[in-house]
């Protein structure tokens, strides 16, 4: 009897041995998952607690603040069932039933499956610490902060949850790079327009050539990229292993990555397996063109011959020679995989002018990297150029060295971005936009 009760005890606590470890690993993968997803760019706040939210996150009716998403029972996810969780992931809806703001992308978590949802569901249950921090109420003023709306909207343009499938005979590694790009990744969220109405135009590549064609409007002062094959703004004139270096360390001989995308580069992309940067890399290169006939960029040394000579006397050069040649050279060719190249760069050859303004007005930094330690900084220029030189040496970057641009930036642009940046920064960082 003493040795049946024995080996019930043993064979229990093998048994509970077994599942702690299949919990583990099922932790683990979570953990995983939730790199892919970034979700702690988003629901951690500057200085606080992971997942514990209160990043504020501006949209065109107000201040929204993100949600603590740890496992605290009275103010995170802690009493959510896996049902509560993924309702509110995959189909936008909290567990008192109110529509989320589709800030939180849950068009794109759609087709995440349901073994991932699991491990994510593990992961924030039991791999993140719980935070006793109450969420914020947003700055939406009523009646734009009704709920209700949102419900509308959520049934208009959110898919249905339908877990992604691979196509008949697509090659896996295309299949899991599309898996990571439509789904967990929501790189549409940033990098495709969206429609007066808010949502994006397209969510995949079969809805359309604008999906990852580049933001149709600035975000936080900043634009996203072109991510499909056009040949002078978007990827076309990159190979795919230049893509494997910008998505694992947020460098290439092309460019670096700014704004929120260094974010994403440090939070969740240096970590992702060597297979799924490759299979992401594949994919977005499959992308075609949203504009075939987009010329080919060309470089031409005729900048580079004037300013070799000493002669400075197009509008914009002696600002750039003074405050940016250091760097980036006087023929616009930077230093390879640490200060980006100016000539060619799609940032630069975008329509849109925003993003390289702000750089120039209030600088960034590349954090350093697994395999790519160096952190790059671009140092603030506006407290030093006021609106009319910024606009010069903008306008001479984007029509220098082959680089071709018919809109031209103006005083009244750069102010305006400036301010703008100012009000995002704060009375602290006020000090390095005056530009007196």
């Amino acid at each position: 009897m003493k040795k049946g009760i024995l080996a019930l005890v043993l064979g229990t606590m093998t048994f509970a041995a077994l599942a702690d470890d299949s919990s583990s690993e099922l932790v683990k993968r979570g953990e995983y998952l939730a790199r892919a997803g970034d979700c702690v760019a988003c629901h951690t706040s500057k200085d606080g607690k992971p997942f514990a939210g209160g990043l504020p996150m501006a949209t065109p009716i107000g201040t929204l603040y993100s949600t603590n998403i740890t496992p605290d029972k009275a103010s995170g996810i802690g009493d959510y069932t896996y049902d509560d969780f993924q309702k509110a992931v995959r189909h936008g809806v909290a567990k008192n039933g109110d529509t989320l703001y589709p800030a939180m992308p849950y068009p794109s978590y759609a087709v995440v499956s349901d073994d991932d949802m699991k491990a994510l569901y593990a992961y924030f249950m039991h791999g993140v610490a719980p935070v006793n921090q109450p969420n914020k109420e947003s700055d939406i003023p009523w009646p734009l902060s009704m709920r209700w709306p949102l419900a509308i909207w959520r049934t208009m343009f959110a898919p249905d949850v339908k877990a992604f499938q691979p196509a008949s005979q697509e090659d896996p590694t295309l299949a899991r790079g599309r898996y990571l790009v439509e789904g967990l990744g929501h790189c549409g969220a940033c990098h495709t327009p969206r429609s007066i109405t808010m949502q994006e135009k397209a969510l995949n590549n079969s809805e359309g050539h604008d999906y990852l064609s580049g933001s149709s409007a600035p975000v936080d002062g900043w634009t996203a990229s072109n991510l499909r094959g056009d040949n002078r703004d978007g990827l076309g004139r990159w190979s795919e292993d230049d893509l494997r270096q910008f998505l694992r360390y947020g460098r290439n001989d092309h460019t670096a990555a700014f704004g929120g995308m260094t974010d994403v580069i440090e939070h969740s992309l240096q970590h992702l397996s060597n297979d799924d940067i490759t299979a992401i890399a594949r994919y977005l290169k499959s992308l075609g063109a949203k504009d075939p006939q987009q010329a080919v960029f060309s470089a031409d040394d005729a900048t580079a011959k004037a300013l070799w000579k000493g002669d400075d006397s197009q509008t914009g050069a002696s600002v750039y020679v003074d405050s940016c040649a250091a760097c980036h050279k006087t023929d616009g060719s930077g230093y390879q995989r640490f200060y980006p190249a100016l000539r060619g760069n799609p940032v630069v050859l975008a329509d849109d002018p925003t993003s390289l303004i702000h750089i120039v007005l209030a600088g960034g930094e590349l954090p350093g990297v697994k395999g790519a330690p160096s952190t790059i900084t671009m140092p603030a220029f506006g407290w030093r150029l006021n609106d009319q030189q910024v606009a010069d040496v903008v306008n001479f970057i984007r029509t220098s060295w082959g680089n071709q641009s018919d809109k031209k930036v103006t005083a009244k642009h750069v102010s305006e971005l400036r301010k703008d940046v100012k009000d995002r920064q704060g009375s602290a960082e006020i000090h390095v936009l005056e530009g007196k």
